[in-house]
């Protein structure tokens, strides 16, 4: 129901993603959905983030957004009981930063001497809108301190947009033309990429990629832009 990042924590560091693999969810939800605003039976998802809580020994409740493709990054621990956030950062042993994804990147980061952690939510509007640059900004100390690590997310073979997407890429900066591919009078878009992209620019030189895709593994991961109504993947950070 959930894997490791493959990347090098610092020690008191620890990172997970899940799948869609077991849980209590039925079709179209089925199995490990953790999502309760897609429309799955409350017990279920109960029944799931139970599991996810006792099965990697979280140290407390994960801080569950509610994400709407925005910049706004909440630090950990705050005072409203669902923040209306896509990214949250702590340096607070203890408290777990969480976000939900269904292609969308999940970007987990953390310093390396692993007093600070944060995980974010990049679609595509958060991505081009600056929730990366967002993030890091909460982090004391250089940029090239930071470690980060892009979770499963939709593949560029898959993730087909119009051409004022591109455009609102390149407007910010021209290299992100390198990330699209025509087809047709639209582009393909490489997610991963454009987050390399930023994340580089601000000065991080180790990101690590899953190099996993959601669309084309119905196995094992939800894909919003294959199945529609579908549930929701978790990627985690926190400092024990």
């Amino acid at each position: 129901m959930w894997f490791t990042p493959d990347w090098s924590l610092p020690e008191g560091v620890a990172a997970a993603s899940t799948d869609r693999v077991g849980g209590a969810s039925k079709p179209p939800f089925d199995g490990f959905n953790l999502g309760t605003h897609v429309g799955d039976e409350a017990d279920a998802v109960r029944l799931n983030r139970e599991a996810l809580r006792l099965g990697l020994r979280l140290p407390s409740e994960p801080a569950w957004l509610e994400q709407v493709h925005g910049t706004r990054v909440v630090t950990l621990p705050c005072g409203e009981p669902i923040p209306q956030a896509d990214a949250a950062y702590t340096h607070t042993p203890g408290q777990v930063c969480t976000i939900m994804t269904a292609d969308c990147l999940p970007v987990l980061l953390c310093h390396r001497d692993g007093s600070q952690v944060a995980a974010a939510h990049a679609g595509w509007r958060g991505l081009c809108d600056g929730v990366l640059e967002q993030t890091v900004a909460r982090f004391s100390g250089e940029a090239s301190d930071l470690l980060a690590w892009i979770g499963p997310a939709i593949s560029a073979e898959a993730f087909e947009v119009g051409p004022e997407i591109r455009e609102q890429f390149v407007a910010q900066d021209p290299k992100a033309a390198s990330a699209f591919v025509a087809r047709g009078e639209k582009f393909l878009a490489n997610l991963p990429q454009l987050a390399l992209q930023r994340l580089f620019a601000l000065g991080l030189t180790q990101v690590t990629r899953s190099r996993l895709c959601t669309f084309s593994d119905p196995e094992n991961f939800f894909s919003y832009r294959r199945d529609g109504r579908c549930g929701r993947m978790a990627s985690l950070i926190w400092i024990r």
